[in-house]
């Protein structure tokens, strides 16, 4: 059995930002070297495994855990199993996720939105923060040796700081770890709020992955980041007719049109201008 990498020792990306390919699609693995990133949960029912031909990392899949149930329903011993088995079957990946606590409006306080239903946590972003930095002090005594990645918790500049000290408190230097998740930013992630809030937190010297990125989100902050993840390539092309010679009804789960979408979009970006704390851009 190959034996995991302490997290310590995880070589950085090479070549600045480290785009995902976000998808549910597991054989994909074994069809591109390029980095893909897949939810734990896409893994439950493996029989046959795809060894990965390229970087990939995990995702923990807090979002519909929290919107669906409300709360963690895998305990993490449960989520440390489920990474030893990737981890072995498939290949090291670049990073998990941890079982973070997300703190968007929907998650926290439930309800009807963007057509979706949110059950609701009913809980603080204080306790969320909390819960978030005890479940990685839990995964790293469960599993020091796994590449668990902790995650920052908010939605504005005072909360995410309050994160950090949280974590140091704690005793994890976040400088110190190979990359730190962003949360919560997915639906700030293009605007100027949101890029204020990248930049404090890259501010500390940290390793930023941000979730869910869109083009404009990578066009404003992509410098700041270490490694970003997005599947809007998938809602794109499902508003689209396929591609020439393809037979599906559209292109939402293609991996044709997936590859091309990430090669646009990563030659597409501009110079990237660095945001100012205050939100205005630097010229």
């Amino acid at each position: 059995m190959t034996q995991p990498v302490p997290i310590r020792e995880l070589p950085p990306p090479t070549g600045g930002l480290r785009f995902y390919l976000t998808t549910h699609k597991r054989h994909w693995l074994r069809w591109t070297n390029e980095p893909l990133f897949l939810k734990s949960e896409h893994f439950d029912r493996a029989v046959k495994w795809d060894v990965a031909q390229g970087p990939y990392a995990i995702d923990s899949g807090g979002f519909m855990e929290l919107k669906d149930k409300g709360t963690w329903e895998r305990t993490p011993r449960q989520y440390i199993a489920s990474l030893r088995r990737i981890w072995e079957h498939v290949g090291p990946y670049d990073f998990a996720a941890q079982q973070d606590w997300m703190c968007e409006e929907a998650i926290i306080h439930g309800g009807w939105f963007g057509g979706q239903y949110f059950v609701g946590t009913h809980l603080s972003i204080a306790e969320h923060q909390r819960r978030t930095v005890t479940n990685f002090l839990e995964l790293r005594s469960l599993a020091p040796d796994l590449r668990i990645a902790p995650v920052l918790q908010g939605r504005s500049i005072p909360e995410y700081e309050r994160c950090v000290e949280l974590f140091q408190n704690a005793g994890v230097d976040l400088r110190r770890e190979p990359v730190v998740g962003l949360g919560s930013v997915c639906r700030l992630q293009s605007t100027r709020e949101g890029a204020v809030i990248v930049t404090a937190m890259a501010a500390h010297g940290l390793r930023l992955h941000g979730f869910g990125f869109k083009t404009l989100g990578l066009n404003r902050v992509g410098h700041l980041l270490a490694s970003a993840d997005s599947a809007a390539w998938s809602s794109h092309a499902r508003r689209r007719p396929p591609l020439p010679g393809h037979t599906h009804k559209n292109c939402a789960n293609c991996f044709d049109y997936a590859m091309n979408w990430r090669t646009r979009v990563l030659n597409g970006l501009p110079a990237w201008h660095q945001p100012t704390i205050d939100g205005s851009e630097a010229a």
